[in-house]
């Protein structure tokens, strides 16, 4: 009786060691797996702690690509120009952008708007040719629509995205980007024909510094004189020559990548132009208002040519006055 109870007690301690070897087995198998999962992956290159580290420093390597900077694996200067483009000069343009019509704004509601201080005598003199109409709002119709997408590709991520369905979202981008990019060189031949045509009269004098002290008519009593542009107007010109310039070179070199250009090219012309083109919206903005609102007469001038005789006499004295001397001679 005690063999056989025995002999049952080292059947049933056999049984569970072979139980619990079947279920160590796969736990034995797997974790001899993982180590050699592990060692093959380690002795592949580029799984290597110090593989990554190195990539994420910037160190280029060899590929069979040609392409300029495909041997860098991670480009550190893409970092720093997203954190340029995303911190500082996003929200920096929206500050400029916002504080010039915000200053605009205060201004009419102090000052409001420069009215002719005679009434229109019906006599209109021309000021502006049919060609220099066509220059003018050839260059201001694109810069409206160029000014418009780059915003768009700039902020809409942040303010349209949003509200919009994804298909109408992707829809607007990809018409953004490709109209910017094709009207692109347009506007920059407008601007270039623009700054040959009127550079003539945009060299400052002694006529424009007095304009200037006199803050174009803020300051003290009565309109300062003026030739066929005053001090102001050719701040915006030199303005147009040395940052519209700068847009459209910037804009050019993007967008015609294929001369060599590198990566570190493009994102520090991609700086360029955005911030150029800020400042050149944020300063349109007075121009614009100048124009249109902000005096009385000043945009029926670039609408129709003419200008009445009152608002000459009142903005362009001396040019008035070389007008009425060519018509009594001729």
């Amino acid at each position: 009786m005690e063999k056989s109870r025995s002999r049952t007690s080292v059947g049933f301690w056999l049984v569970m060691l072979l139980v619990g070897c079947m279920f160590s087995l796969p736990v034995v198998a797997q974790s001899q797996g993982a180590d050699a999962r592990r060692e093959a992956l380690q002795s592949m290159p580029g799984t290597t702690p110090d593989f990554w580290r190195d990539a994420a420093g910037g160190v280029s390597g060899r590929t069979t690509s040609q392409s300029v900077g495909a041997d860098t694996l991670i480009m550190t200067e893409g970092e720093r120009w997203k954190e340029i483009r995303n911190e500082w000069i996003s929200p920096g343009g929206l500050l400029a952008l916002g504080g010039s019509l915000t200053g605009i704004t205060f201004f009419y509601l102090l000052v409001g708007r420069v009215k002719l201080e005679h009434p229109r005598t019906g006599k209109r003199i021309e000021r502006w040719t049919r060609w220099d109409r066509v220059i003018h709002w050839y260059v201001a119709t694109l810069f409206i629509i160029l000014a418009l997408t780059g915003l768009s590709i700039l902020y809409a991520k942040w303010f349209l995205m949003p509200i919009l369905p994804t298909s109408l979202w992707s829809a607007w981008m990809i018409a953004a980007k490709n109209i910017h990019n094709y009207l692109g060189p347009l506007f920059s031949l407008g601007v270039l024909v623009m700054i040959v045509k009127w550079i003539k009269h945009n060299f400052f004098n002694l006529v424009d510094l007095k304009w200037f002290i006199k803050g174009g008519g803020i300051v003290g009593k009565g309109h300062p004189s003026a030739g066929y542009l005053n001090g102001g107007e050719k701040v915006w010109f030199w303005m147009i020559v040395f940052v519209g310039l700068t847009v459209a070179v910037s804009g050019l070199v993007l967008d015609f990548p294929n001369f060599g250009q590198t990566r570190e090219t493009m994102q520090l012309f991609l700086i360029i132009h955005a911030v150029s083109s800020l400042v050149l919206m944020a300063a349109a903005f007075g121009h614009i208002y100048i124009g249109t609102l902000g005096t009385e007469g000043a945009f029926e001038g670039m609408k129709t040519g003419y200008v009445d005789e009152s608002w000459a006499k009142q903005h362009h004295d001396l040019w008035y006055e070389e007008v009425t001397q060519k018509q009594n001679k001729s």
